[in-house]
């Protein structure tokens, strides 16, 4: 996709979006000051532009029992076998991300097992794919930041200052007791 113009009006959204992709387009109205049909106009343009690729959920891979997280760098020899590299990639749910990297290695692949003999047995599998020169895997102790936002360049809305309205004096009237 090539760059697109996006407008701190889109920059806001996208941000919003990414944060929580259940939000609702009356609550996403008041931060661009739009009303909802422009926001859902907006949204749609968004979608049709490529600039939004999706609404997901995002899983807790422990919940699926795939404890083991790694890279495992390639180095595939020749472009001849790139196109067919990345279609084994595609093929196997456990290869998360392919990137194409600079540097010692071809690609950079992250990946999801349930355990180390899931792993070994990915990892004989990919050893054999046409084209693979050699691998490197790191396997992942702990992860302390992991995020697929984007930084989109969006301002933080001015923060929204409360005021209080001043309490309404009432005057009470003091009527004097009748005289008889």
């Amino acid at each position: 996709m090539a760059h697109t113009n996006l407008d701190s009006i889109d920059r806001t959204l996208c941000d919003a979006l990414q944060k929580n992709g259940r939000i609702h387009f009356n609550e996403l109205a008041p931060l661009v000051s739009l009303s909802v049909p422009a926001v859902s106009e907006r949204v749609r343009k968004l979608e049709e532009r490529g600039v939004i690729q999706g609404f997901h959920a995002h899983l807790n891979p422990e919940a699926f029992e795939l404890d083991i997280l790694a890279f495992i760098f390639v180095t595939v020899d020749s472009s001849a076998n790139h196109k067919a590299f990345l279609k084994k990639c595609k093929q196997h749910p456990e290869v998360l991300e392919c990137h194409a990297t600079t540097g010692d290695f071809s690609h950079l692949l992250k990946i999801r097992t349930r355990n180390t003999a899931s792993l070994e047995k990915l990892l004989s599998d990919v050893q054999r794919w046409d084209g693979v020169r050699k691998t490197l895997t790191n396997l992942v102790l702990s992860t302390h930041s992991e995020s697929l936002a984007v930084p989109t360049g969006a301002q933080e809305p001015p923060a929204v200052k409360k005021t209080t309205k001043p309490k309404r004096r009432t005057r009470t009237r003091n009527a004097a007791p009748a005289e008889a």
